[in-house]
Order: C-alpha cells, then structure tokens, then sequence
C-alpha cells in the first residue's frame, strides 16, 4: 500500500485541481501523506538532523541506557507503559536543549508550509482560507512546538514498543523522519501501513482537533513506532496546533442542518433526487438561516 505523495510543484501548473484533489483525499481518507518539493532549504534540514543527531549521542544515549526505562525493560521483560525513545521539546521562541539558530530558522519555514498547507485544506473544505489560522490562534496566533525524538537501537524490539499507538490531539503534524532507520507505522483499512525514511520529504499527518474543526471530515489517524535492533531512528516532529486559549468547534459550514421538518426535505428530495445530497444539506442549511427558498 502506497501511501499519498503530494507534489506541491504542480499547484501552480496544469495539474493544480489534480493535486488539490488528490491533498483532499489523503486528508479525508488516509489521514497521512508525504510532501515533494515543498519549498524547505533541503541543505537546512540535514543541518537540523546532523545537529539532533550530534546532541543525542554526546549528552543523552548514555543516559537512556541507565535510565529507567531501560533497566525496568531488562527487568520486566515485555512492557505495556512504556516508550523506548528520548525525547525533548523545542518550543518556537523560546529557549531550546539545542542552542542554534539552525532549529529557529527550519522552523520558520515550516510554519511558513503549515499556513500553505491549512489554506489548502479550507479550499478543498469550501471554508476561507484562513479560517484554520483563526481557529487556531489566540492572543499569539497558533501554538507551535517541536518534538525531537530518538528511538535507540533496541536488543529486544519484539518486546517494546518505539512509541505506542496513538492519534495526536492537535493539528497539523510537519515531520522530518529518518534517513535510513524505519519504524513509523499509520493504522489504514485493518492494517499496518510502513513509512518507508525520506531523506528530502516532509511527513504529514493530522491530529484530533482539526478532526473536530472539520466535522469529522479530516480524521486523525492511529500511528505507532516500532523498535528496532539494528538502528537508531531519528524523528523531528512540529506541531502546528491551536492555541492554549483558543476555542474549538466544528466549523459552521460543515455541520450538517439541523431543526427542519422531514416534509420539507422530502419536497427538497423529490426535486433533486438525481443530485449530489450535500447540495440538500447545504440548501436545507441556508433555508435555516433564512436565506433560501425550497424548490417549488
């Protein structure tokens, strides 16, 4: 199973209503996809990765091995409560682990591709465009942080989990994954999807509040990560989230209508049956708001 590519090079050319279907549809049913020529310095992303990759094997692989966690896995053989990776945060602006200006400025161009990309995702949903941006932001904007993690080379993987299977809560999820190491996994039609390492691409996946924001059109996805015994997998993961303050709801346009007799949507039915049914919904919807009249 081949998971959705979207060639963000083709949104300005010939093949533009082809790609925005095709965004659409990974967002709608996959909940997953990659991004191709995105507009990322490439050069800076493997700045950023050789950086993370440098603090982790200088102040924390030590460290993890004796830690807890290791030694409660040694112990207990087979875990359920725990994770085998290290992880820190990066919060936009404010002080990180990592002391480089590298961090600061792959971030700005990834909020710069999240913006770009929420703009995208209310076209296809026949919202405004910024109407994710708005929803998102509080007295700041939205919220943006970074996960850095590492899953260390693990002696038993059948035995632990890299990370346990979840859905994210927030929005939008920009991942710079692993060159070589594999182990992330989307959860797609019963089964297990891979994602294969990317050296160049960045990973998209959507989280459980902008499942809310669209009314269930756009569903976060249930992922994990797998150990592995032969490598150390490296995963850099920004969220493009709302804010603490900000209040989150379906948007108005996509809630289905509500409070209308059967009898007027059967005339509304009779009239359009052969039609596509969000055509009713949207007409039933505006003859709510008083701005529509039923077919006679």
């Amino acid at each position: 199973m081949e998971i959705p590519v979207i060639d963000f090079g083709e949104l300005n050319g010939e093949k533009r209503s082809e790609t925005m279907a095709l965004l659409h549809e990974a967002c709608e049913k996959w909940g997953f996809f990659q991004i191709e020529n995105h507009g990322i310095d490439t050069q800076l992303m493997g700045r950023v990765k050789q950086l993370v990759n440098q603090h982790y094997e200088v102040n924390m692989k030590k460290t993890f091995y004796e830690s807890d966690i290791a030694k409660s896995f040694k112990d207990q053989g087979k875990t359920t409560n725990i994770d085998w990776e290290r992880t820190f945060f990066v919060w936009h602006r404010q002080s990180s682990k990592i002391n480089d200006k590298t961090i600061e400025d792959y971030v700005d161009q990834l909020i710069k591709l999240a913006e770009k990309l929420s703009e995208l995702m209310c076209e296809n949903l026949g919202l405004d465009k910024s109407c994710i941006k708005e929803t998102f932001s509080g007295e700041n904007g939205p919220s943006v942080g970074t996960k850095v993690a590492k899953y260390p080379r693990c002696p038993n993987p059948e035995l632990v989990r890299g990370l346990r299977e979840h859905t994210d809560a927030g929005g939008i999820i920009l991942m710079l994954h692993d060159d070589e190491v594999p182990g992330l996994q989307f959860y797609k039609d019963g089964r297990w999807v891979e994602i294969p390492p990317s050296k160049d691409n960045i990973f998209v996946n959507t989280g459980e509040l902008l499942e809310v924001l669209t009314n269930g059109r756009y569903k976060g996805c249930l992922h994990r990560v797998m150990a592995d015994e032969n490598g150390s997998r490296l995963s850099i993961a920004t969220f493009y989230n709302p804010a603490g303050d900000a209040t989150i709801s379906p948007a108005p346009k996509l809630l289905y209508p509500s409070r209308f007799r059967f009898q007027d949507y059967l005339k509304l039915y009779a009239a359009t049956k052969f039609e596509d049914k969000g055509l009713r919904f949207e007409c039933m919807k505006e003859k709510a708001n008083g701005h529509q009249s039923l077919p006679a």
